[in-house]
């Protein structure tokens, strides 16, 4: 409906935009982020340098697009795993898999997408602040797995550094809240967090501390000759997680 409504000029734009964005992952796909050159994306459009810039100001903020999309494409895929994984009787345990698998799925499909959200694509490049909560988007299904958990001794001391991450600002307490709201601590600002948000914030962490480092590895490459599937090493690593919050 809303591009139904828009004007002819306005859907212009938004196609020519569209466009410079697929030229540009066709770029990063075949060569990385040095190999994006807007210049090269001009020629291939049939534009000039500065009919580009009318819709993009510069490399960066081409780049700011790019990752905005593949952190809302890479949500969108985890959302979508963690409704799939809740429907029937799994348990918590086995949905962790579900959503682990997802992520990873998501970032072997996508490697060139994945690896913008992974660091810095080009030297100097800095992420615009509204990427926070895109990434956030990303891990947020996880909360309400780790909230119903019993942590052990070996993630307490990561449970405690949560709990004074909760208590000491709005937009955590806000983004557990959102995803487990039955976790969400009953006081305001400044109270104190329930442990189950703290579980749930300490098991979302260090669960994107474990996928970021398997799958980075796994999509650079990293685990070629090694006669290992980087699912294998990925779920054992879910299951170590599992074990250490008690998740059932």
């Amino acid at each position: 409906m809303e591009r139904a409504q828009q004007g002819p000029r306005a859907r212009y734009r938004e196609q020519t935009r569209a466009e410079i964005k697929d030229l540009a992952l066709r770029q990063l796909a075949e060569g990385g982020g040095t190999a994006l050159a807007l210049t090269r994306i001009a020629k291939e459009m049939g534009l000039s340098g500065p009919a580009l810039y009318r819709y993009f100001t510069g490399r960066d903020d081409l780049l700011n697009a790019l990752i905005r999309d593949a952190y809302d494409d890479a949500a969108a895929a985890m959302a979508r795993a963690a409704a799939r994984s809740a429907k029937g009787s799994r348990g918590v345990r086995a949905r962790l898999h579900d959503l682990a698998e997802a992520y990873r799925a998501w970032a072997i499909a996508e490697p060139h997408r994945y690896l913008l959200l992974q660091g810095a694509p080009v030297p100097g490049y800095v992420a615009p602040p509204d990427t926070l909560e895109r990434a956030r988007a990303v891990l947020g299904p996880f909360l309400p797995l780790f909230a119903t958990g019993n942590p052990g001794p070996a993630v307490a001391a990561t449970v405690d550094e949560m709990t004074a991450w909760l208590t000491a600002e709005d937009s955590v307490r806000a983004w557990v809240a959102q995803y487990a709201p039955e976790a969400a601590e009953a006081t305001g600002a400044g109270g104190a967090a329930t442990a189950a948000a703290a579980h749930a914030l300490a098991g979302a962490v260090l669960a994107w501390a474990q996928l970021h480092g398997s799958v980075s590895l796994e999509v650079a490459g990293q685990f070629a000759g090694m006669a290992h599937r980087g699912g294998t090493l990925l779920g054992a690593q879910m299951e170590l997680l599992a074990d250490a919050f008690g998740l059932e």
